[in-house]
């Protein structure tokens, strides 16, 4: 492949998950079309199917993605507390947030995920790429749990089920009544008692390094997640 186009690979692929997301958003995953992400992103169906075979590989490039992004930016808030803010209080408060373009992202994974409950196929390849998000999780929320002197007492992988449903339930509600909940409130509300009952203190002189890594963004480095079919 010429160096060029092995440059302006990136750039395409990029722009045309931001045409997608955008375009999912406003028209829903179903009735949007190939040709309509192409327009909006500004190039041509070879340039689309150079990148992606379908709309459903799309869309997981899209979740991973967001996950990565999502999974980041907590760990860099995280890491930047200092030590005596390593609290279950302050680590549901920063876990609570949602950023303004949270919404857009909300209707799209939704609608596929629907799409999923019905198609058997699209389900076992969301189901793999839930799988390995909520491997980073837990990786991430043990070893914050660790700075903060404490240890999940439930399976890490079972209570990562129950923080994405809280959020996921949470913002279903908050975007119907803006008003009467915000985006975050169940969470900012009762993140902190959950993770105070389902957790203990370590014994003293425990490690903070979950696994081997000193910041939580190591913790949660994103896996490679191989061939995705």
């Amino acid at each position: 492949m010429p160096k060029d186009v092995t440059k302006r690979r990136p750039r395409t692929r990029a722009a045309l998950l931001r045409a997608a997301l955008a375009t999912f958003a406003e028209h829903g995953f179903h009735a949007t079309s190939i040709e309509q992400i192409c327009e909006r992103a500004g190039y041509t169906r070879g340039a689309y199917y150079s990148n992606f075979a379908s709309k459903e590989e799309l869309f997981l490039a899209l979740f991973d993605e967001h996950s990565e992004r999502t999974v980041r930016r907590l760990a860099e808030a995280i890491d930047g507390l200092a030590a005596e803010e390593h609290t279950l209080e302050r680590i549901a408060a920063l876990a609570s947030r949602v950023e303004p373009d949270e919404r857009d992202w909300y209707l799209v994974t939704t609608e596929f995920t629907l799409h999923a409950i019905r198609d058997p196929q699209a389900a076992w390849v969301l189901a793999r790429h839930d799988a390995r998000l909520r491997a980073e999780i837990a990786r991430g929320l043990t070893s914050v749990l660790r700075r903060a002197g404490r240890e999940l007492t439930v399976d890490a992988d079972r209570f990562a089920r129950l923080l994405i449903a809280l959020r996921e339930g949470g913002l279903a509600q908050s975007y119907v009544e803006p008003e009467e909940l915000p985006p975050g409130s169940l969470e900012r509300d009762f993140l902190a008692p959950l993770l105070e009952a389902s957790t203990r203190e370590t014994a003293p002189g425990e490690t903070d390094r979950a696994d081997g890594t000193g910041t939580a963004e190591g913790a949660v480095s994103r896996t490679d997640p191989g061939p995705t079919p």
